[in-house]
């Protein structure tokens, strides 16, 4: 096609107006044989709509570029592509939810079932439940939860469900992450000497571009609650690997109630939850857990031998019956309790019921009391025998449970930098004020059970007792001495007018 087809086809005017067009074949110009200003007007119009032509070919190839660029660079490196719905999906493309998305991914293949217990994530879960739980699969336009900022992500594992651990470790860092893992001596075996040296997985934490992933392995206690270790940086850890000091667990083994579990949709991604969020997220910050002292309890036998007698394991096991029913019964309250008094005693010295003690002693703050707490135990088959103080002043309730066993609940109060509970002398009625230092409360195992201690226990035993000694006599009246409450810890309280 020569030029002046072209300019034909762009103006068919040219034909009509007695333009001369002609064509030089050594050179192809076209000459216009007409006025000079004529050829100048007719110039014009053909650049303006050649310019017009370009700027719109130019125009079209650019949106073109930018469909192009959207669809096959910007969705493929969030992850998430178009949305099915109307809009894009926003936020998909952090660090966070790529991270999370990926171990759900690993997690899964190899069936292992992990459940989220991030603290951030399920508060925010908790605020937007119901909307959770309508959510499905692949519905999320945009990242609430995952998204957020923050150095890690916390899920946990049931270890006895863990069929395939080291396959599972071997392809994590085939997939890129680089994991840490963090071993202990099973304290559940501490008691056998014979299989006391077998280590336990407690800690995974797997890192993926910036963002880490906190796997917490939960093992089971005999008290049917699920426990976690210390998380302890040995000699050739990288104390750079990540940020250690921001882990919400691990900073010192913790307790908690066996969560019931349900799959919800979070992000566009299927995982596990507590089906009450708040409660475990309410268990956290008093999580805290403190083994019994085995190894001193076996030498404490090794010394003092242990009361086999047929009564002493009645006693015992009346006894146990007796705390189960307490906790069993102030749970329902929502009241916390721990051990006090001999019953702390025993825990702390010998990891047992002293079978001497003749009652079970728990220890209950005045905040927590309760109105119908009487009735409680009285409904539970445990009839009121004692009642000494009023609730704002020094209260004492014992019950009575069967075979003479008999349950002391001391109420305790707190001052600027102490705390008391009060006792009556029955024969006198004189009124005493025992001091304690300022305790906190955290979990133990006792006879098989899950209950509170003080966590400061051995401040707590002397304020009751005395230093605790190392005695070498054999006699009972020995261990009947050490029960006795130290005088020095009373205050007589004159009574209130």
């Amino acid at each position: 096609m020569t030029i002046i087809d072209i300019l034909v086809n762009i103006h068919p005017d040219l034909i009509k107006q007695d333009y001369l067009l002609t064509q030089k074949d050594e050179t192809k110009w076209v000459t216009f044989k007409r006025q000079p200003s004529e050829h100048r007007r007719l110039m014009s119009r053909i650049n303006k709509n050649v310019i017009l032509a370009l700027l719109t070919l130019t125009s079209s190839a650019f949106l073109l570029f930018q469909l192009y660029y959207y669809k096959h660079y910007l969705s493929a490196k969030n992850g998430a592509g178009l949305s099915k719905s109307k809009g894009s999906r926003i936020g998909f493309d952090g660090t966070q939810w790529r991270t999370v998305k990926k171990f759900i991914m690993l997690t899964s293949s190899q069936n292992v079932p992990v459940f989220l217990i991030d603290p951030l994530i399920l508060e925010l879960i908790n605020k937007n439940f119901e909307q959770v739980k309508n959510a499905s699969h692949g519905s999320a336009s945009e990242c609430k939860f995952f998204c957020v900022p923050r150095d890690f992500t916390a899920f946990a594992l049931q270890y006895h469900l863990w069929k395939n651990e080291e396959s599972w470790f071997r392809i994590a860092e085939n997939m890129g992450f680089q994991c840490l893992k963090f071993e202990s001596k099973d304290p559940r075996l501490d008691g056998i000497d014979s299989l006391s040296g077998t280590d336990i997985p407690l800690h995974y934490i797997c890192t993926l571009a910036s963002h880490a992933v906190h796997l917490v392995v939960f093992h089971e206690r005999s008290g049917n609650y699920l426990w976690h270790g210390h998380l302890r940086l040995k000699g050739h850890i990288d104390r750079k690997f990540v940020p250690f000091r921001k882990l919400q667990f691990g900073r010192y083994p913790g307790a908690f109630d066996r969560p019931e579990l349900q799959q919800v949709t979070i992000d566009g991604l299927e995982v596990l939850i507590p089906k009450d969020p708040m409660h475990f997220l309410e268990e956290i910050p008093h999580s805290r857990f403190i083994e019994c002292r085995y190894k001193e309890a076996r030498a404490f036998f090794q010394q003092y031998l242990d009361d086999n007698t047929v009564e002493a394991m009645a006693f015992r096991k009346s006894a146990k019956e007796l705390m189960q029913l307490a906790a069993k019964t102030l749970k329902k309250l929502g009241v916390r309790f721990w051990l006090s008094s001999g019953t702390c005693l025993g825990w702390y010295r010998q990891c047992g019921i002293i079978p001497y003690s003749k009652d079970v002693d728990l220890g209950i703050f005045i905040q927590d009391y309760k109105s119908d707490i009487i009735s409680a135990f009285q409904d539970a088959g445990l009839p009121l025998k004692h009642k000494f103080g009023k609730v704002e002043d020094s209260l004492e309730l014992s019950f009575q449970g069967k075979d003479d066993v008999k349950l002391d609940i001391f109420f305790f109060y707190e001052e600027t930098d102490y705390m008391w509970n009060g006792g009556t002398q029955a024969k006198t009625g004189k009124k005493f004020k025992y001091l304690f230092p300022k305790f906190t409360l955290c979990w133990t195992e006792f006879v098989d059970m899950k209950v509170r201690v003080p966590c400061e226990t051995i401040e707590y035993i002397e304020a009751n007792y005395g230093v605790l000694e190392e005695r070498s006599s054999h006699s009972w009246s020995v261990y009947e001495f050490v029960l006795e409450p130290k005088l020095c810890n009373c205050l007589i309280q004159p009574d209130p007018a």
